[in-house]
This record gives structure tokens, sequence and C-alpha cells, in this order.
């Protein structure tokens, strides 16, 4: 939708109003929240998962800006696509890290440096070449034999070149880490492909400026159980960090299993390490969304958001089962129920695994993630292309396969038609620091969003009976005598788990729809889920036997992209006790929270081109936030 600022009541509750964020120059900021640390903690957003130039895969899709770049635009600067268009934010980022590509980190732009030892490469003289996005995807998959480290190929990774850029990349965090103002994280992703390129992917995030000689990647080991070995050790020597899984939608059902790696049955020694080491997941980036998919939640109406049905990179469909993150939290319950501690009681975070040094957040300002192979309307597969404009494009034969929507238009039937302008990363931190928000994470009190920043605070306990939501000292008694999100209910003896809920709308984005609590539970060895509708905009009261809030009304006029207006809500908070709660079940409750719909990046393109939205792609999405759960063990 078009922004339009919009100021609501009731933030000061939720955190802290007002004041200039980094790099704002006067605007307003992505937490709003002043440096002085804030015992109620502040709501930050960020980006965790940043490919610059280092990435072996951006630098083929034409990105030559570097991680200096990547912070600066996180800060609230202009950089420029590999297609020459500007870059900008509407509103700077509180944090941001870097998570270039660990394996062959570095190594293509060294390829083009006459003072490289990477100049003599064997791929180096073809990549030099490369002119064309046709070239540079030829010359990405002549990396695939270095990238699996095929017999025959190891003496070509050149480790000063890693060095190197891994220097760089620690450098750059460095100098823009600006403590209570914005934060720079240092971190590096994990590309593990697994069994038949099943997405294991990891971002690993340090916590402070300690952090290994060059980072433990892919070329070491595909297993993430030797990851998480080598990152116990680098706590041992005072080096703390995080990894964080994403695009599990693409695992193939690998993600989240029931057993080790290479076989035999989880146990409790699995799960604590998995717990130490992964504690928060990204549910939601560009390429989809992570949640919960419609076979797996076939009663959930909400469960067909931004799906990715491929494993990544191919057009092989991933299996569900095991790939997605309520599913991996049922599992989690079965295995808990099994007397094995439960490995799967994680957080999460969303971010953008741009590969253009800039993330894409907003559907009216979209410019995808692969450069110059989805930089047009045509290429990103949202318009419709002439024929001889996909056979002219210098693109690869096998990436111009077409698709027709019903209505006789040829469209490139391209992978980006699936994916997102999404997500980013909501904190509940004390301050804007290193230290703050790594705490913050490690103990899961974080939510994910779609790309919108609506602020979702969720607590539970006995203590919350009665509570007041304008009592002043709210937030600091819920703290006190309540958990907040990613933990464990606390009071399992005193009947059914009370809750609060609380929501406030992003001020440049759509009014609130409704709020929800996701429920999970074990019935007889069978895992259940319900989506209970627990507040409604508008006044809108529950059906208490449906559960669902009545429909507000609220359309979007599909020739402009302009929502209707008069429904909606700035803010929905409420108390609310399971009304099927079974003392003796296990479960889990977490916060869903939807906006209004409003137009989709593809009909954005569309209305920009001036033709009628493709017929097979969704016209509209209702942004949304995912809080981290609590959970009920009973005694």
């Amino acid at each position: 939708m078009k922004r339009s600022l919009f100021l609501v009541a009731g933030c000061l509750l939720l955190t802290t109003c007002g004041g200039d964020g980094p790099g704002s120059s006067g605007s307003e900021s992505a937490s709003g929240a002043s440096a002085a640390p804030n015992p109620d903690r502040n709501a930050y957003f960020g980006d965790l998962h940043v490919h610059t130039r280092y990435s072996f895969d951006a630098f083929i899709f034409g990105t030559v800006t570097d991680p200096n770049d990547a912070y600066e635009f996180a800060k609230g600067g202009s950089i420029t696509h590999p297609g020459g268009r500007e870059l900008k934010l509407d509103r700077p980022l509180d944090f941001q890290a870097v998570s270039d590509h660990g394996m062959y980190l570095g190594m293509l732009p060294a390829m083009t440096d006459p003072d490289s030892p990477a100049y003599q490469h064997p791929e180096a003289k073809k990549v030099r070449a490369a002119k064309t996005a046709r070239e540079r995807s030829a010359r990405f998959r002549g990396m695939f034999p270095y990238l699996r480290k095929e017999p025959g190929t190891e003496g070509h990774l050149n480790t000063d070149v890693v060095k190197g850029a891994w220097d760089q990349i620690v450098a750059a965090a460095e100098r823009h880490n600006t403590p209570g103002e914005f934060t720079a994280f240092i971190g590096y992703e994990f590309t593990s492909g697994g069994y038949s390129n099943n997405n294991l992917h990891r971002n690993v995030i340090f916590r402070g400026s300690e952090h290994p000689e060059v980072p433990f990647s892919r070329l070491d080991s595909q297993n993430p159980e030797d990851l998480w070995a080598t990152m116990d050790r680098w706590r041992a020597e005072g080096i703390d960090a995080l990894a964080i899984p994403h695009n599990s939608n693409g695992s193939g059902g690998r993600m989240f299993e029931m057993e080790y790696f290479d076989g035999g049955p989880i146990d409790s020694a699995y799960a604590e390490t998995r717990m130490r080491n992964e504690p928060i997941v990204e549910s939601s980036q560009v390429k989809g969304t992570s949640d919960t998919h419609p076979a797996l939640s076939p009663n959930d109406e909400w469960a067909e958001f931004e799906i990715m049905p491929y494993k990544v990179a191919t057009k092989i469909l991933s299996q569900p089962p095991g790939s997605y993150v309520r599913d991996a939290y049922l599992r989690g319950l079965k295995i808990a129920d099994g007397g094995v501690e439960n490995p799967y009681k994680f957080g999460v975070i969303g971010s953008s695994d741009t590969h253009v040094s800039a993330g894409s957040f907003e559907e009216d300002n979209h410019w995808s993630k692969t450069g110059l192979l989805d930089e047009t309307s045509e290429l990103r597969g949202s318009t419709p292309a002439a024929e001889d404009y996909l056979s002219t494009t210098d693109l690869s034969p096998e990436a111009l396969e077409r698709t027709k929507d019903g209505s006789g238009r040829t469209y490139r039937d391209a992978s980006a038609h699936h994916w997102s302008a999404s997500g980013l990363a909501g904190v509940w931190a004390e301050e804007n620091t290193r230290t703050s928000l790594f705490d913050a994470m490690r103990r899961k009190e974080t939510f994910a969003t779609s790309g919108t920043r609506m602020r979702v605070r969720f607590f539970g306990g006995a203590a919350l009976a009665g509570a007041d939501f304008d009592d002043a000292e709210f937030l600091a008694k819920a703290y006190k005598d309540a958990v907040p999100m990613g933990s464990d209910y606390p009071d399992a003896d005193e009947g059914a788990p009370i809750f609060a809920v609380w929501a406030l709308r992003d001020a440049l984005a759509a009014p609130l729809q409704r709020v929800q609590i996701i429920k999970g539970w074990t019935s007889n060895g069978e895992a259940q889920e319900r989506v209970f509708d627990v507040a409604c905009s508008d006044g809108g009261q529950i059906d208490p036997t449906t559960h669902r809030c009545p429909d507000n009304g609220a359309t979007v006029d599909l020739a402009t992209c302009e929502p209707s207006s008069g429904t909606g809500s700035s803010e929905l908070r409420t108390l609310w006790t399971d009304p099927e709660f079974d003392p003796a079940q296990r479960a889990f409750y977490y916060v869903r929270v939807l906006e209004n719909p409003t137009c989709r990046w593809s009909t954005w393109d569309a209305i920009r081109e001036g033709v009628e939205p493709r017929r097979d792609l969704p016209t509209t999405v209702q942004e949304r936030a995912w809080s981290s759960p609590i959970w009920y063990n009973p005694r």
C-alpha cells in the first residue's frame, strides 16, 4: 500500500516513542527508542541475513557493493542495485549482520584482481569474461565442482583470500557498530546442501568482537552437527555465537527431522546441543514463509501465505513435514512426550536473504534478491513478456521456462514470482547493543515479521489475571511475575494458562485486522493444532463456536492499490485463557498478528507496467508478525 504516517496511541507502554534513529536525518527511527537502557525493553528491528559481493552467488548476480555499503544502506543511506536503480529504505534499521557465504568467501571478486593469487584460478578467466547475466549464470554452474570440493579441486581454494575477505567483513562490522544507535553484528552463512539439494543453511552470528580466524563452512563439513561442535569449541575459547537456520521450507524435510544427520534417533544430548547453538530460527524471508504450509495446517485459513514450494535453487518440490516451524514445534512435543528433551523449543525472527547488499521489505518498493537475474518485472515473472524479449534476454535458456496464467499471456516461469518482500527480525531488548540484542535472541524474546514493523508483546502467567494494560507498571509486573515470549509457562499447577497479548501497528503500514493465538498440543501420541482469534479490529466480537472474528470489510482497489478506509485498528490487546485447556497435555502457544490486506509486490509491478495482475499469483497480502512461543509443560 502507499504508506502514510499514522500516529497511534498506546506506544508508550509497548516501547518508548519519539526520537531520531541512526542515520534518520530527523525521520522516524526503526524502533523509536532512545539509547538509554529500558528495563521494560524496546522493540528493535533488523536484518541478520545480508549478502554482498563477497558471496560467490551475489557476485555472479552482478553485485559489486560490499559490507560497508550494506551497513550504510541499513542506517538509512542509499546504494545502487546491479541493474542501476537506487535502493533505499523508508526508515533505517536498528541492527544488521552481513552474512556472506563462508564457503569460497571472497574468491570470485578476487579472481578479477591481478594482484590476488585467485587471479590464476581455473575459472578466473571465465569469470572475468562474463559480462551478461547468462554468462554469469554459466560461471555460477561452473563453480559447483569447487563448491562441492570434488576430488582434484581442493587446491583451488586460497585460504589467504578467504581470510582477507573475512577480515574485511569483520572490520566493516566493527566500523559501523555504534552502541546505543546502530548495532552491526559479525556474522557469516554456513551453506550446507545436506542430501539431494536439501537446504540446511544457517547464519552464524557472533555476540561481540571475538570471532574465529576463518569461518567454519560446508567445505569443512556438510553436517550441521559439526558446526555445533565447532561453535561449542569456540565458546570454550570465549567466542560466543548463535546459528540461525533459514529456508527450512526448502529443506526437503531435513531441517527438523527426528534423527541425527547420519541416522539414529534424536536423544537429549542432541537436543541440548542444538538448543544451545540454535535458540532461534528465521521463519520469514524473501524465499518464502516457513511458519506453516496448507498441507500441514488444513484448518488454518491463513496458512497459504507466501509459500515457496521448491527446494532452494531447484524446481524440485520440497517435502512439507519436517520443513516448517509449526510442524517442528509439534514434533518437539512428541519427542518430549517420549522422555527425550525437546530439540525444537526455538524462537523466531525474519530477515531478508538479499543478495544485493540491501533488504527489500516493502511491497510497493520491491527489488527481489538476485540482482541482474530478476531486476525487471518481466524477469521476476510478475508481468507478461513478449516471446522476442524472452528469446533475446541474456539469461540462460534453462531459466526461461514459460508459463501461461489462464489469460493467454506469457510469463517467465521464475522462482522470483514465489518470493516475498520480506522479512524482519524483531527483538525485545534493553538497549540497542550487541550484548543486549544477542542476549534477547539467546532467551528467544524475538518475533518475525513479513516486512512490517508492527510490535508484538506476549506474556504468560497466572499473575496476569485481572491485569490492567493501562497500568503504568503493567510491563514491570509482567516481567517480574510472568514470562515473555520464548519461555516456559511458569504456573503449571494453577489452572488454565493466562496470556497477555498486545500488538501495535506499524505507523507506515496498514491497520491491524486481528490477533490470533496458535496452539499446538499432543493427545494420545498425536499432534494437534488450532487457531484462536483473540482480538478483533473495529469492535468485532469473537464467535464462541468458531473462535473467529467477523470480517472487518477491508478491501483493496486492484486498479490503484488504494486500500479501503475506516477499518482496522492501531492497537489490539487482550488477556486470553485457553478455553480447551487440558492440564495433562504438553502444549505451545504463539501469536500471529494480521494487518488489513494490501497489494502484493507483483500487483504493484503490474500497475506500474499498465497491465492486469497475473491471474495465478495472489494479488494481495496480509502482512503479519509471529511471536516466539510460550510452552506449557505438565508437572
